[in-house]
């Protein structure tokens, strides 16, 4: 995406958005659809979406698919039917999500069902010409399906921390060693990071509750009293079910982040802490920290 379009969906101006994914549109030659790496193709060429069989193929993370499945409710008031062709771990949210007729698991074939329109789920805004209103979260848009309350013991304030990603970008990573800086009399830790080393969480202070099931997941996330995570997948299933969450921001953070702002469009419960120096997490951490102080003691005079 070029940086004009970038520096437009970061201010929330989305017509000049799509009128520049209109220009490319016009004017690049692409491959044609569903040849090479899923994440780089383009499927949706333009086509009317009105009362047509659309299926929309979820090419991208599963953190992608959550912010985008907002659109959903939008896209079906004008199509006749939409199908999503999503990851297989989110058909527990997807299948009821507003606006989803079916909701199929992806696979590395073709999906076996008729269809007139295709869309990848990131194409669907400016294929729709998405208001801003339809970016505004007024209220969770996902669900989830009915499970036992996780019983989480503890003193005080509970929070839960992610502090690795996925390979994809590296930068958004912090060590766990830092995050030792969070554990303040008041707050209990849990880590909710996948694949946890028993010494990470030792060096942290920090109770493993992870669970690859993203149903199970956000259960978990509502039990808590804070998310505080780097931007990966459970940053947007926080913010996508109303769950107050603090992200922690490399300096060169993605376009969907406003680029200095504490706060987003997406997502109203989240509150944004951004890198100043690209690899110093030192100053984020402290701000955490000392927003984590104040937090906690409002809470402990409250239940006092």
């Amino acid at each position: 995406m070029s940086g004009s379009w970038t520096e437009a969906m970061r201010a929330g101006d989305f017509e000049r958005a799509w009128a520049i994914n209109d220009r490319d549109l016009t004017m690049v030659a692409y491959p044609p659809k569903h040849i090479g790496p899923r994440h780089l193709q383009r499927i949706w060429r333009g086509d009317d979406l009105k009362g047509k069989d659309v299926l929309v193929r979820c090419y991208h993370g599963l953190g992608d698919t959550i912010q985008f499945l907002r659109f959903m409710r939008p896209l079906r008031d004008i199509a006749r039917r939409v199908t999503v062709w999503c990851q297989g771990e989110l058909l527990p949210l997807v299948e009821r999500a507003a606006g989803v007729d079916r909701a199929l698991a992806l696979h590395e074939g073709v999906p076996d069902l008729d269809f007139e329109v295709d869309i990848e789920i990131m194409e669907v805004p400016h294929a729709i010409r998405s208001r801003r209103d339809q970016f505004e979260m007024r209220a969770p848009y996902v669900s989830l399906p009915s499970a036992g309350d996780p019983n989480l013991p503890r003193y005080g304030m509970a929070v839960g921390l992610v502090w690795d990603v996925g390979d994809w970008d590296k930068r958004r990573a912090i060590p766990a060693a830092l995050l030792r800086r969070l554990a303040i009399a008041g707050v209990t830790l849990y880590s909710l990071q996948r694949g946890a080393k028993a010494g990470e969480l030792a060096e942290i202070g920090a109770s493993d509750i992870s669970t690859p099931d993203i149903a199970a997941l956000g259960h978990l996330l509502q039990r808590l009293d804070l998310l505080i995570c780097v931007d990966t997948m459970v940053a947007h299933l926080a913010g996508a079910l109303g769950c107050e969450a603090w992200v922690l921001l490399h300096a060169d953070c993605d376009w969907r982040w406003p680029s200095d702002e504490a706060h987003s469009l997406w997502y109203p419960s989240l509150r944004l802490f951004h890198q100043r120096t690209l690899g110093n997490w030192d100053v984020v951490l402290a701000q955490a920290r000392t927003a984590l102080v104040g937090r906690s003691g409002g809470l402990l005079q409250r239940v006092v």
